[in-house]
């Protein structure tokens, strides 16, 4: 993987935070048969804490170009949602279209239709001495419409969507992620995570030259905006650069206020309450196989690209609590939902790595990347959800 060059960064590329990528991109899935939905996520390190991100769907080929930022906490930008922001909204999208969609095969019509979704993670530990890790609680969802037609029962359709819905399977089910490392080009082997089976793609640094922004007439320009931005704070544990200290004792809490709008897109706005910072709002479909119209990126797409983002902040923020070498670094990861049945496979992340570090050095990068990443922690652990409902 090249060195990244000075220019590659949000503010110099001039263009929305997520749009359909346009070019020769030969980003694809592996081959799956239905009920198997797969999205492959391409992502690699920008300038600080930017990353960029391709993402493509089992379900057609639309690549979907996004853009993640921190805020202060990490000395980021704020340019950009974190990548909690992007899993918190696709779960909620996700649940979302599952609840439409069931009511739709039922004959119920609900309308009115809005979910508040809290996601709380934990970090506890020292980055230096290897005791660091994160982990998810469980979540909290209040949903709420109002049901007409035949079968008007609304703690049915969410309960019963819930239990075929992946992505809550995801949180419900322990999962053991699995990895693989290039170092340099050449393959390592891990160390601590569990190894792929699967066999290591290209890197995938040469894919962002292959892409260029186009306006879609049938696509959004503003599917990821920035609605807000909240002053820094100086607290000692949620202030400006407290995420970069080598001891952690913490919670982070991020709400999701999603809409069901009249043209069919999901609405969903987005806050990281703590530590405190901007609003995000986030607009979501799903392709035509699944009865959308494919105008902006769907629940599982983001949920995907959320996971590959906060790896991706893991390793560079473990890098520089260490201060370690990490030149440039990258991910391709699979995630795998069977969307009848409602389970989710192990996510499956090869890191590329260019750094003048040692062998075992670059594997502590991804086993400490792992265990410090929040999402890879939903992975690993069993959360069911607390559930109100409320409607007429």
């Amino acid at each position: 993987m090249s060195a990244k060059s000075t220019g590659d960064c949000i503010e110099s590329a001039h263009a929305p935070l997520a749009y359909k990528a346009d070019g020769i991109v030969t980003l694809k899935t592996p081959q799956l048969e239905p009920p198997l939905h797969g999205i492959r996520v391409a992502t690699r390190a920008l300038a600080g804490m930017q990353k960029e991100a391709l993402v493509v769907q089992s379900s057609d080929e639309t690549v979907w170009r996004m853009v993640c930022d921190e805020g202060p906490y990490l000395n980021g930008t704020d340019l950009a949602p974190p990548p909690l922001a992007f899993f918190s909204a696709g779960m909620a999208s996700s649940i979302a279209a599952g609840v439409l969609s069931l009511a739709k095969e039922r004959g119920s019509e609900l309308s009115e239709l809005k979910i508040v979704l809290d996601n709380r993670y934990s970090m506890e530990g020292s980055a230096i001495r290897g005791t660091m890790i994160a982990g998810a609680l469980p979540v909290e969802l209040l949903v709420s419409a109002h049901a007409a037609g035949q079968n008007q029962n609304l703690n049915s359709l969410v309960f019963t969507e819930l239990s075929k819905s992946p992505v809550d399977a995801l949180m419900r089910e322990c999962l053991v992620d699995t990895f693989s490392i290039v170092r340099n080009g050449q393959p390592l082997p891990t160390a601590v995570v569990e190894a792929s089976a699967n066999p290591t793609p290209d890197d995938p640094v040469g894919l962002f030259s292959k892409h260029r922004y186009v306006e879609h007439r049938q696509a959004l320009t503003d599917a990821v905006l920035k609605l807000a931005t909240t002053e820094s704070v100086f607290e000692a544990d949620h202030g400006a650069g407290a995420a970069m200290k080598d001891i952690q004792k913490r919670q982070l809490h991020i709400r999701s206020i999603l809409t069901a709008r009249d043209d069919g897109l999901r609405e969903v706005k987005v806050q990281i309450f703590k530590p405190i910072g901007s609003v995000f709002r986030f607009l979501s479909d799903d392709s035509s196989a699944f009865g959308g119209l494919g105008r902006a990126p769907s629940g599982l797409a983001y949920v995907s690209a959320g996971i590959a983002f906060c790896f991706m902040t893991q390793l560079g923020r473990y890098a520089g609590i260490v201060k370690k070498n990490l030149g440039s670094y990258g991910v391709i990861q699979d995630t795998t939902f069977d969307v009848r049945e409602g389970h989710t496979l192990p996510v499956d992340t090869h890191t590329y790595i260019e750094t003048a570090e040692d062998q075992e050095t670059t594997q502590k990068y991804v086993d400490m990347g792992e265990q410090t990443c929040f999402l890879h922690g939903a992975c690993r652990m069993s959360n069911k959800p607390r559930i109100k409902i409320t409607g007429r």
